[in-house]
């Protein structure tokens, strides 16, 4: 009883003070060698739900589709309470989804990377109300959306029901990619979810236990035990790797006769994987995949998925050939979801892969409905779309040429408008646009320049070359959020003192600075305690180092004290006891 008594206050001093339990993580960290220090999200001790007597009538209403990396950053950093906002999810949790690779294998367990959503807004002084639904349809010109409950059974009786909203946040996601390839809905396991890695990790397990029954034979083992991956990016990468330690580490010493039957097998349909790599990282990876004994197939693109092979036809030749597998894991890229193509539809984007939005991540043609992450691509607008209105602007004695001097007054406008210019300058080793101004005119003083509509358009004819859509990936989604929520809680200060770049094509400044995305690096863990950073910079690590690198900063981008706890003592715990291979 006394014990029971100490767990139960303690653990009450923990959850009424969850600053405590950094000192726990820090302890837990340094007793590993490995520093991961990051804040959570600021939090008030205001109830996230108001009392209906409370409610300001005038609050304008936005609603959050989706509970992932983009609607959750956006969620953390909205503070200003006028706002009344309500999100509508299918899951009511966020999940770290970067650490998905290894909940597969034991290495994370899946409580370890989630956190409730109601946790996570329930102390901010925003009224926030979440609802576990999925919304099938958006009809942006009623501003309804109408929503289906996830929960079997209902009070009324009633599983759809209808939201109104002023502003809406679309933050979905994707889906998986199939290219329509046959058979690999039914035959295919994802990487998406939490719930596709727990069942690829009960598959791996079923496989060896599948494999060690007496009655089979030597060919029905390699068939078991062959275990396919399709798609040679970074999710496809590290799976391969930790699957692959998973089964030499671990495995190996619970089903000893097994080891000489297990194969892995990435098929990639490019010419190298990790393509979006830096080369040095490209040839370390398919290298050292070699070592290990995984086969890596580049120039192999799935064609057909049976129950039984996978067929695949070789793109330098077009050889068509087939292979057996006991588990293949589908990881070749993302798709649109139903609800956005149905919205495109709606309004007028539906040859578009993703939905369009302008550089404030509104949709186009939708001045309150904004997209993020991975369901969005920023449309960014061409230098040469606006070139004759940009002269026209910079010109204000309109004689019809443009100095050095006016022009300088509209550079940090026209840089801010458009990325792609100083992209290009720096490409093009150049200080500033004056210097490609004066490049364009070749010998001449640089206050002397002048250029008319034809030089000017010259010049810049070749700076939209360097215009690129973001990557789809968690990193590009916070950075949205985070953004938008920025610009929610300045919305009303913005409408009267403008913040933004100059509007070339009208009067005034835009409300705000466009979305500018950070690339902070990217990490391709490879298996055998090494990992591949490139860092902005170009610089690039791989090796043990980079290891703890990872380590460290995806324990400090956990989105709670809570998960970032679990998770390294998952760590800690696979070191000392290694993997957990029951089936549950």
């Amino acid at each position: 009883m006394p014990t029971n008594a100490f767990y139960s206050r303690v653990s009450r001093l923990f959850h009424d003070h969850p600053s405590l339990s950094r000192l726990l993580v820090l302890v837990t960290v340094s007793g590993g060698s490995l520093v991961a220090y990051a804040d959570a999200s600021p939090t008030n001790g205001v109830p996230s739900i108001a009392s209906k007597d409370n409610v300001d009538e005038k609050k304008k209403k936005v609603v959050v589709l989706g509970t992932g990396w983009a609607g959750t950053s956006f969620l953390k950093n909205i503070k200003d309470p006028s706002y009344e906002v309500q999100v509508i999810s299918p899951r009511n949790y966020f999940a770290f989804t970067p650490l998905l690779p290894s909940v597969t294998c034991g290495t994370v367990e899946a409580r370890s990377i989630v956190e409730p959503i109601r946790k996570i807004v329930r102390k901010k002084r925003v009224d926030i109300r979440f609802n576990e639904a999925e919304c099938y349809k958006i009809d942006a010109e009623n501003r309804k959306l109408y929503c289906r409950s996830n929960e079997n059974t209902n009070l009324n009786g009633k599983k759809e029901f209808v939201v109104d909203y002023d502003y809406l946040v679309i933050a979905v996601g994707a889906q998986v990619n199939t290219f329509n390839t046959p058979g690999v809905v039914e035959n295919c396991h994802f990487l998406k979810e939490v719930e596709d890695a727990q069942r690829i990790r009960r598959t791996v397990i079923d496989c060896f236990e599948r494999a060690s029954l007496p009655t089979l034979d030597e060919e029905d083992r390699k068939k078991i035990l062959h275990f396919a991956v399709v798609g040679g990016g970074p999710t496809g990468v590290e799976f391969a790797a930790e699957l692959h330690d998973f089964v030499n580490e671990d495995l190996v010493k619970l089903y000893p006769g097994l080891q000489d039957f297990v194969k892995i097998t990435l098929l990639e349909a490019g010419d190298h994987i990790l393509n979006m790599f830096d080369k040095r990282i490209t040839t370390f990876a398919e290298e050292k995949f070699r070592r290990d004994g995984i086969d890596v197939k580049t120039g192999s693109m799935v064609i057909k998925v049976t129950d039984k092979e996978i067929s695949t036809k070789e793109m330098k030749n077009g050889e068509i050939s087939s292979m057996p597998y006991g588990m293949t894991v589908w990881s070749t890229g993302i798709g649109t979801r139903p609800i956005i193509k149905d919205f495109m539809t709606q309004i007028g984007q539906a040859n578009r892969r993703a939905l369009a939005t302008d550089e404030w991540l509104r949709v186009e043609g939708c001045d309150n409905v904004y997209a993020l992450g991975d369901c969005a691509t920023v449309n960014q607008r061409k230098v040469m779309e606006d070139i004759s209105a940009i002269f026209n602007k910079a010109d204000k004695d309109n004689s019809g040429t443009l100095t050095v001097k006016e022009f300088q007054e509209v550079i940090d406008d026209i840089c801010e408008r458009y990325p792609q210019v100083e992209l290009y300058l720096k490409n093009k080793q150049m200080h500033n646009i004056v210097d490609l101004l004066k490049e364009s005119k070749g010998d001449v003083a640089k206050e002397s320049i002048e250029l008319d509509i034809e030089e000017f358009k010259s010049a810049l004819s070749q700076v939209d070359s360097q215009m690129k859509n973001l990557p789809a990936t968690a990193q590009v989604a916070a950075q949205q959020g985070a953004y938008l929520a920025h610009c929610f809680n300045r919305m009303e200060e913005c409408e009267k003192y403008p913040e933004g770049p100059l509007r070339f094509r009208g009067s005034g400044r835009h409300r705000f600075r466009p979305f500018r995305y950070k690339h902070l690096g990217q990490f391709a863990p490879l298996g055998g305690e090494q990992t591949a950073a490139q860092l902005p910079g170009d610089w690039v690590s791989i090796g043990h180092s980079s290891q703890w690198l990872w380590y460290s900063v995806y324990a400090s981008k956990q989105v709670s004290w809570r998960t970032r706890a679990l998770v390294i003592t998952d760590w800690t715990r696979r070191f000392v006891f290694g993997r957990d291979s029951s089936r549950i």
